[in-house]
Parts: C-alpha cells; structure tokens; sequence
C-alpha cells in the first residue's frame, strides 16, 4: 500500500491525528476541511539558463528572469523554477538568479515570503534604465533601443549601426548579430511599419541575416533532425517559434495547419518565412500550399 493513500485516509478518517503530530489543539481539527488535492503540473519555463562548464564547479548557473510588467506572482514562480530545476538536475554548481526590470517601478516588491532569498548573494535585480547609461557599451546601446520610445529608437538604431559599420576593425559575425537584433527590436516597437521599411531605413538587407551562423546552424540542425529520426516533429516546434517571431501569437487553426505539414513543406517555410510581414503572409503561403 502506498503510503500517501494510507495517511489520505488516516487523515481524513481522524482529522486530530495531524493536529498532534504538529502539536496543535486537537479541537481546532474539525473546523478544517481534509481533502485530496490534485495539483496540474505547470508548464514552468525560465526566461534563460547559464550553464557554466563542468571543470569549474565553482562558477554558478544563471537563472534569468525578465519581466517587463508587473507581476505578483513573479518571485513565487521563479524561486519554485529554480528549486524545481535543482531538485531534477541535481547540479554541482552553485546557483545565482538575476531578474531583469526596465525601471524599478515595474519592481511589485511583494516579497514578504522570500526576503531571506532576495537579500542574499544568490539574486541579483537589474533596472535596465539605470543600467543602461550612459550608452557607452555596446549592450547598453543594445538596450538603449529597446528602452526608448519610437522615435528615439529609430536614432539609437543608426547609430549602433553607424558605429559598428565605422569600426576598422569589424567583426562581420557579430556585426550581422547586431544588425539582425536591432531590426527585430525595431519590428516590435514599429507595428505600423513593414519589415521592408525598417530594414531601408536601417540599410538591412536579407541577404545580411541569412549569412548569420544563427540562421545556418539552426535550420541546417533542424533539417538533419528532422531526417535522422524520420520525423518532422523537431521542425515544427522550431519553425513555430520563428512564426511567432515574425507574425505574432498563432491562432490554434493556425499552429494546427503548420503542425500538418510535410518536412518538405516546413523546410520551403523556414525560407519563406523572412519575407513575411506579418500573419496575412503566413496565411496567403498556407492557403498556396493547400491548393497545391
């Protein structure tokens, strides 16, 4: 027998019991109400994971935290990701969680329950206002253009660009890295502007992102896995990752007629997928499909 089914009905058959256990009156028990309480399993998901390497036990992991509204809810969340990771993974390491705010405002500061936590060595807040100025580095000036209003952003976009593209010594990899990162800020913050406009004011092109060892490597991975195992599972959860990207949430019908496609087909959409603008080209490229 099981003993959680045997102590469900101990429990439940002599409430008192669990009031002498943890020395309580034992005529408060029957103003409590027993009951067997199935929790679903979340579907937890950290914003990122540092790993360090495995010859430097001593270097802790990143867990890292971004959140850009305010959430109650947000301490209590990550502290049960990161004990819940510990507890599966059983790291050597030691462990160091970094939540990321755009101002302190955003900051709830309900943290009755883990003040203990969020005072010690093991978190560190970041407020990117106050972090990034001035813009001197280039990640400040990254972020930069995420923190500024549109009109802003558009000269702080330039200008990283501008920098980078003076450098004498220019690093084509990383160049291209940012390029591609400052657009698809630009795209977010720009609803009303097509793909098309922000790359000719940034002077992007396509050609420049589909040279980039992230675009290589992720579908080049994605094809040859795609093939080994015979499935094309792998290849629909990454081309919807890069759907939502590009177009946004997906409506279930959507994701469903995405999920249906052949390997063939998911591979021609993770080419096609770069001159989308938005869901109307997602949509008009699956009707095509169909009628072919």
């Amino acid at each position: 027998m099981k003993t959680d089914s045997l102590f469900y009905r101990l429990f439940q058959e002599l409430p008192r019991l669990l009031f002498d256990m943890i020395d309580r009156p034992a005529a408060d028990a029957a103003r409590y109400r027993f009951e067997a309480v199935e929790l679903k399993q979340t579907s937890f998901r950290i914003d990122g994971v540092a790993l360090p390497p495995n010859e430097r036990p001593d270097w802790p992991i990143f867990f890292i935290e971004v959140q850009f509204q305010v959430d109650l809810d947000l301490y209590a969340r990550l502290f049960a990701e990161v004990f819940l990771y510990l507890r599966q993974q059983r790291p050597t390491h030691p462990w160091h969680a970094v939540v990321i705010y755009p101002t302190r405002t955003v900051d709830s500061g309900d943290v009755s329950h883990y003040q203990v936590l969020l005072r010690s060595a093991h978190v560190t807040h970041v407020y990117l206002d106050e972090w990034a100025r001035p813009r001197q580095t280039l990640t400040q000036q990254v972020i930069g253009v995420l923190l500024a209003d549109s009109r802003q952003a558009i000269i702080e976009a330039k200008t990283v660009l501008r920098q980078f593209r003076e450098a004498k010594a220019i690093d084509r990899e990383l160049t291209t890295t940012i390029e591609n990162l400052v657009e698809t800020i630009l795209v977010y913050k720009l609803p009303t502007l097509s793909r098309e406009e922000i790359q000719t004011m940034l002077e992007l092109t396509d050609v420049d992102l589909k040279q980039t060892r992230f675009y290589r490597d992720v579908f080049t991975e994605g094809r040859q896995e795609g093939r080994q195992e015979g499935r094309q599972e792998e290849g629909v959860v990454l081309i919807l990752r890069l759907l939502q990207k590009r177009c946004g949430p997906l409506a279930a019908p959507v994701m469903e007629r995405v999920m249906r496609l052949s390997l063939v087909q998911i591979e021609t959409l993770s080419e096609a997928i770069l001159d989308f603008r938005g869901m109307a080209d997602l949509e008009q490229w699956l009707a095509m499909q169909t009628r072919e």
